[in-house]
């Protein structure tokens, strides 16, 4: 009797001990699922606002508190398009597609072999290579302006877009080389040991071998490269005048000193921002994929 008396409460100890550690991680889960939503909401939040200010007329926008159950209308996006001012915004959103998208494939087309020879292939001294692409970017963008100014101007590339294509590749290439080359560090060595012994050679082994097992860090390097050409402003403000000019610099044309702006500036940034919105939707999988890729090891 004794020894069942002391027997019992062990297996109620243990399973009251055993619950909370069940319930833990459900709790922990529902809490971090919690906080996802959340945070997505806030991030979401600003769009939304952007969205319903664009629907409504100037005289509704600019009153504080706004008014949200005001009368809804399209005049924002009719001036946008240019039915009222004469202005089109389709050469500026095709200036910086243009500049966006070969600019992109230009840094692909050089940062893939380079992570390539710094991670598969790893060259002499490759962390003072890498170290020197890093260092690249610790320059201001506006401390290299005058000197990039005075030389277009030399050269008669002033209000040119493909000089605005070599600059977003100059500009997007340190961080595609280091983002691809955390990517490929992850392949694993027999791949590329079993595509040699069959004989394959460079450009086969990266596009037949390595370049399935990476593609998405290819898309997410090829996504942010896209995002930041096309946000880019300073370069292309000071760089190009009507010929050239990209969709941020024709947004900013919608800020005047006088009268009310409000509605057809969030029409305008809707409509700027719809490009990048899309591509980030429709890669949102192999973003994830290729930013978690190279991040454990």
């Amino acid at each position: 009797m004794t020894t069942l008396t002391k027997a019992e409460p062990a297996p109620e100890s243990r399973t009251a001990g055993s619950a909370p550690h069940r319930k833990r991680p459900r709790e922990g889960s529902r809490l971090l699922g919690f906080l996802a939503w959340v945070i997505g909401i806030l991030f979401v939040l600003p769009v939304l606002w952007m969205l319903l200010t664009s629907l409504h007329s100037e005289s509704d926008a600019a009153t504080n508190p706004p008014k949200l159950a005001a009368p809804l209308t399209l005049q924002g996006y009719r001036e946008f398009f240019g039915a009222s001012s004469g202005a089109s915004p389709w050469p500026s959103l095709l200036n910086s597609l243009t500049a966006s998208v070969i600019s992109t494939l230009l840094v692909l087309a050089l940062a893939i072999p380079a992570a390539y020879a710094l991670s598969i292939r790893p060259v002499r001294k490759w962390t003072d290579v890498l170290f020197f692409f890093l260092s690249t970017k610790m320059l201001p963008v506006v401390a290299g302006l005058l000197p990039i100014y005075l030389f277009a101007q030399k050269v008669h590339l002033l209000d040119n877009i493909w000089l605005l294509i070599v600059l977003y590749t100059s500009m997007n290439l340190p961080i595609a080389v280091w983002m691809m080359r955390s990517f490929l560090a992850e392949v694993p060595v027999e791949m590329l040991e079993a595509a040699s012994v069959d004989g394959a050679g460079l450009t086969r082994t990266l596009t037949q071998v390595v370049g399935p097992v990476v593609m998405p860090g290819i898309a997410a390097t090829s996504l942010i490269c896209f995002i930041f050409s096309w946000n880019e402003l300073l370069f292309a403000r000071v760089l190009t005048a009507t010929v050239a000019q990209t969709a941020p610099v024709f947004l900013t044309g919608f800020v005047t000193s006088q009268g009310l702006f409000l509605a057809k500036v969030c029409a305008a940034a809707l409509v700027v921002s719809l490009p990048v919105m899309i591509a980030g939707f429709a890669a949102q999988d192999k973003l994830v994929q290729g930013l978690s890729l190279g991040a454990v090891k």
